[in-house]
């Protein structure tokens, strides 16, 4: 029943005028799949693994998203914002154990930037874990 009633120039004639998805929605949507593709003739191309598991992690998919942060530690053992990423993965899984010990990795690799640490959210679950607490203390201060 497409188009029944309309005249022509209404809105099923214009796809411009019809709803559209929010512009970050299509640009993180069409990157996933162009990145996709690289990935598939490039597979430890880091700068583009960077942004796919941004965008999976963005897109709620966390644990593909965690998958691309392994292969980047393992790609980049040394660092320190690799591992800041892979420890924010976990924590968005609930995995405390591991958030805190990849999160600390990250501060002895060099991860300084703790004002941003305290306030980003994909560590909320494990702020109130006394390990949290100590370890930001520990690095703060020093």
């Amino acid at each position: 029943m497409a188009n029944q009633g309309m005249q022509y120039g209404q809105e099923a004639d214009f796809p411009e005028a019809a709803p559209k998805k929010s512009a970050e929605q299509s640009q993180v949507d069409f990157e996933l799949e162009f990145f996709a593709g690289i990935l598939s003739r490039h597979p430890d191309y880091v700068d583009v693994l960077r942004v796919m598991g941004n965008n999976l992690t963005q897109r709620g998919r966390i644990r593909d998203g965690l998958e691309i942060d392994r292969r980047l530690v393992a790609l980049r053992p040394k660092d320190a914002l690799v591992h800041y990423n892979l420890a924010c993965s976990y924590a968005l899984l609930k995995r405390t154990e591991l958030a805190i010990q990849t999160l600390r990795k990250a501060i002895e690799l060099g991860y300084r930037d703790f004002r941003y640490v305290r306030q980003d959210k994909d560590l909320e679950s494990i702020r109130d874990d006394p390990r949290y607490r100590q370890l930001m203390n520990e690095y703060e201060n020093a």
